[in-house]
């Protein structure tokens, strides 16, 4: 974690993040069109950081058949690239909410930052993980553990990183994870002993150091535990 800086945020500072705890889907999907509409250009970066309760989400390219038996958990449609995942408690979600021009990075850049904020994280637990051609995500051996989806409006992302930590999977089973049927799932739970699973907030805080510098910022500073009002807020 670093110190706040003022005024815009490039690479060579640290990135504003918000801590947003257990959150349902709609209001935060909802919150980050109006913060992707309200920041133009010179707006500021942040990094959204939370859980989200049980929820599918459907992204564009999502196809009902896919959806095999979602029984009472909603399904909740995402302009995000991609097809159906599922997220819960115990599974810890990143937004960056960033300006790619002025990070100097494209989308694909912006994709194998996320990829690799999990791979090196997943590295220092000692669970090697890996890319697959073709399949964006991190896998161990073939199982995911993490899923990453995008959205590019106004030169700035949305949506972001799924990181499997200690979840109930049986949510996986109801559907075809990202769309490919029979796709094994795992989490850091089932891949080290209990004594070495880090906590839920240890966890996110090392994956926010990770994120922060695969994107070029010098660290992350605590801008807050709300979602903004009405797009983005004056931080002075």
């Amino acid at each position: 974690m670093s110190r706040r800086p003022s005024g815009a945020v490039a690479r060579g500072a640290p990135v504003a993040v918000r801590a947003l705890g257990l959150r349902p889907y709609p209001p935060v999907l909802e919150a980050m069109r109006r913060w992707v509409d309200a920041s133009g250009a010179d707006g500021p970066d942040e990094i959204w950081s939370l859980q989200h309760a049980p929820v599918y989400t459907q992204g564009q390219a999502g196809r009902a058949e896919h959806l095999l038996a979602p029984g009472d958990i909603p399904v909740i449609a995402a302009d995000r690239g991609g097809q159906v995942t599922y997220h819960g408690p115990g599974q810890l979600v990143f937004y960056p909410l960033v300006q790619l021009r002025r990070l100097g990075l494209d989308v694909r850049q912006l994709v194998t930052a996320l990829e690799q904020t999990a791979i090196g994280w997943l590295a220092e637990l000692g669970v090697p993980a890996h890319r697959r051609s073709g399949a964006p995500g991190v896998y161990v051996g073939d199982a995911k553990i993490a899923s990453l989806g995008l959205r590019i409006r106004k030169g700035r992302s949305y949506h972001g990183l799924a990181v499997n930590l200690a979840m109930d999977l049986e949510p996986f089973r109801r559907i075809n994870p990202c769309g490919y049927p029979g796709l094994r799932v795992t989490q850091v739970a089932d891949l080290l002993p209990a004594a070495r699973v880090p906590s839920l907030a240890a966890a996110q805080h090392e994956l926010l150091d990770h994120l922060a510098r695969a994107l070029g910022y010098t660290g992350w500073y605590c801008g807050g535990d709300e979602l903004p009002v009405g797009g983005v807020d004056e931080r002075g």
